[in-house]
């Protein structure tokens, strides 16, 4: 890590705000938040003593509103450009230009009365202006020498750009479904580039990138100017329905599909459906596509998120073709052969009764109205008998439960049998090669095991996990490590949910920003659940009330048992004020726990926008639910959809809004001098 950086980490101590850049709205912006309007929401923050602004990922995203869907690890969201501020539009004809304004102003009144954005509504909108632009300065553009020099610097437009002609010809269906093109070598790729398709459709995708980069570079510019740290989100998963996965099919395991293991609150675990990385190829190219990620990244912003930081350590990978993501596993991994399960005093016969899911006729025939012969004559077709007895495994054709559910078979049949494909204790990630099941204790054949069976298995289980912590640290020190101090920016994870040893000393090591999210920072494993004093909080961190997948303060406050909690232990020590604990959220409430949370000796305390909104009752919606951005495992129109509900050029003039967002930046200021 170069000194400069290691300084700026040194001497940080700020406190921001987080806002997606969509959800800002000025009197300029077309829908929803632009680039531009950065610029007038950091003079917002200069006045309100807030000196750092965290934005959620700005890359095109396509026809998917999240953020984290994208389509380019590189390429920006044209729904961000302010098509009116588009260099070329003063070269367009008057009549045209004039018919654009007077279309923009047109919707702009139709955008205002909405809530919430319409993702799809607005994408169109802006795409289609910005198609009108293009046809009439596109000669000139290509033919410039700017462009050239242009595309000299972002090698990455010419994939990105082919694979955007080719969606469009194929009305935005996924490459795997494309007659053509779908799978190609790199000089194929380039050959698209040079010779296949039409430089006019290619070249229109060149130019909304360069608009679209300029205009941010002109954001962060001013921000910096100002003293204003501009903070990004790099997602650390791509889109299997991306350039970047189109281009680069060897840097991603298309087999295995990213996720989470079984929680509280996911039984079956979480499947994303986002291809897992090849890290031995990537590294083989000593990591230059993630380098590049983080130098694009590093032309616009001070600092960086690395989402689910725990990737880098391990991932949970899950077959592709599995709904749920129970079957997965963690890579790397610390895996079990046969022949250390025999030596637990298991025979090969109970592996297999551990490891492929048995099922009994009767549990299918009771589903089947009780026809013993019919049940006979389904199972027959998709598993096999063992012997003569009235057991059957699954035939080798079904891989995942997606094999299960394209059955012709009758619908309560194959919910049995998925619910059965589920019940094993051992997964076989490969030919001789074992690991336990996330949940292995509540499945069937783990209870017909005997003590002493169970004795030494748990006893190699332990001895793997052990393994398993040193194989996760060194990757990660080895991923991170090459990673750090690229782009020269400041590097914060997200770190949430994660009870991994090692990752503390990782990140410390390597000047890393731990999260700590306020509401979920307690001590977990003590009967009270006490949560963590401000005063034990690392510097080397970002303390925040909440983050974009969960409720608000205010709906944390209001719906959720937990913030009493939080009211007993930090209200005036308990000792005073307790009828705060009762009260619904309001100003004063609020302007209590941020002032509270201030006190944390984080380097870093950034807070949404709608918390800090929460200071005046004004811009209070009906229901703490539509102030939300994101609503975890649903897919909705709702989602990545807001908006503030107040202008920034008025929000600027709330002198009293930005008279308490100050004093909550002097305690934390303060804070840090205790």
């Amino acid at each position: 890590m170069n000194a400069k950086l290691t300084a700026q980490i040194k001497d940080a101590r700020r406190t921001g705000v987080a806002v997606p850049i969509s959800a800002l709205q000025t009197k300029e912006s077309l829908g929803c938040g632009e680039f531009l309007d950065l610029i007038p929401f950091a003079d917002f923050c200069l006045n309100s003593g807030l000196s750092l602004i965290q934005i959620l990922p700005v890359n095109d995203t396509g026809t998917e509103s999240s953020p984290y869907s994208a389509l380019s690890a590189f390429a920006l969201h044209p729904i961000y450009i302010r098509v009116s501020k588009i260099k070329e539009f003063s070269l367009l004809s008057s009549n045209l230009s004039k018919a654009i304004l007077n279309e923009i102003e047109e919707k702009k009144r139709e955008f205002t009365k909405e809530k919430r954005f319409n993702y799809k509504k607005l994408r169109l909108f802006k795409l289609s202006l910005l198609k009108r632009i293009w046809e009439e300065i596109s000669a000139g553009f290509i033919s410039s020498e700017s462009t050239k020099k242009w595309l000299d610097d972002n090698p990455w437009l010419q994939t990105y750009a082919s694979f955007m002609v080719l969606k469009e010809k194929n009305r935005e269906a996924s490459f795997k479904t494309w007659d053509e093109y779908a799978d190609l070598t790199k000089a194929e790729i380039a050959e698209l580039w040079d010779v296949v398709l039409s430089k006019e459709d290619l070249y229109f995708h060149v130019w909304i990138q360069k608009n679209a980069s300029e205009q941010l570079q002109e954001a962060s510019k001013y921000c910096k100017a100002k003293n204003i740290l501009l903070k990004g989100d790099i997602p650390i998963l791509m889109n299997e329905d991306s350039a970047d996965i189109w281009a680069y099919p060897e840097f991603f395991q298309e087999d295995l599909r990213a996720g989470s293991p079984p929680d509280g609150e996911n039984p079956f675990g979480q499947n994303w459906g986002f291809p897992i990385y090849n890290w031995e190829e990537l590294k083989k190219q000593d990591y230059s596509w993630w380098k590049e990620r983080l130098i694009e990244a590093a032309k616009y912003y001070q600092m960086y998120r690395i989402d689910h930081i725990l990737g880098f350590f391990r991932i949970w990978a899950v077959p592709k073709g599995e709904s749920k993501a129970i079957l997965g596993w963690t890579i790397p991994n610390a895996s079990m052969s046969t022949e250390e399960l025999l030596k637990c005093g298991l025979s090969k016969e109970t592996i297999r009764w551990l490891s492929k899911p048995h099922v009994a006729t009767r549990e299918i025939e009771e589903v089947n109205n009780g026809d013993y012969l019919g049940t006979h004559g389904i199972l027959a077709t998709c598993m096999d008998r063992i012997g003569s007895e009235e057991l059957w495994l699954f035939k080798e054709s079904i891989k995942t439960d997606a094999d299960i559910w394209s059955l012709d078979i009758p619908h309560k049949i194959k919910e049995k049998l998925a619910e059965k494909w589920l019940d094993r204790a051992l997964i076989e990630i490969k030919k001789d090669a074992y690991l336990p099941l996330w949940t292995y204790e509540n499945t069937s054949s783990w209870k017909t095991l005997n003590d002493e069976q169970i004795s030494m298995l748990r006893e190699l289980f332990t001895k793997k996990e052990q393994k398993q912590n040193m194989l996760w640290e060194k990757q990660a020190r080895e991923l991170l490590g090459a990673l750090s101090g690229v782009g020269n920016m400041i590097a914060c994870a997200e770190d949430l949910g994660v009870n991994l040893q090692s990752m503390p000393r990782v990140l410390e090591s390597l000047s890393i920003n731990a999260l700590r999210v306020v509401r979920w920072n307690r001590l977990w494993e003590k009967e009270d659940k006490p949560f963590v004093p401000f005063t034990d909080y690392p510097a080397l961190s970002v303390s925040t009330s909440s983050v974009h997948d969960s409720s608000t303060l205010r709906g944390w406050w209001d719906k959720e048992p937990d913030s009493k909690d939080f009211g007993r232990s930090f209200f005036e020590n308990g000792k005073q004020s307790l009828d705060y604990i009762h009260e619904l959220f309001s100003p004063l409430v609020c302007q209590k726990v941020l002032s509270i949370m201030a006190t944390t000796k984080s380097n870093y305390f950034i807070n949404p926008i709608q918390d800090f909104l929460y200071l005046d009752a004004l811009y209070y919606a009906e229901k703490s639910e539509d102030e939300r951005i994101n609503i975890p495992g649903t897919v909705s129109e709702f989602n990545w959809t807001y908006k503030l509900p107040v202008l920034i050029e008025d929000l600027a003039k709330n002198k009293d809004l930005i008279q308490k967002i100050k004093e909550i930046v002097s305690i934390h200021k303060k804070s840090s001098e205790v």
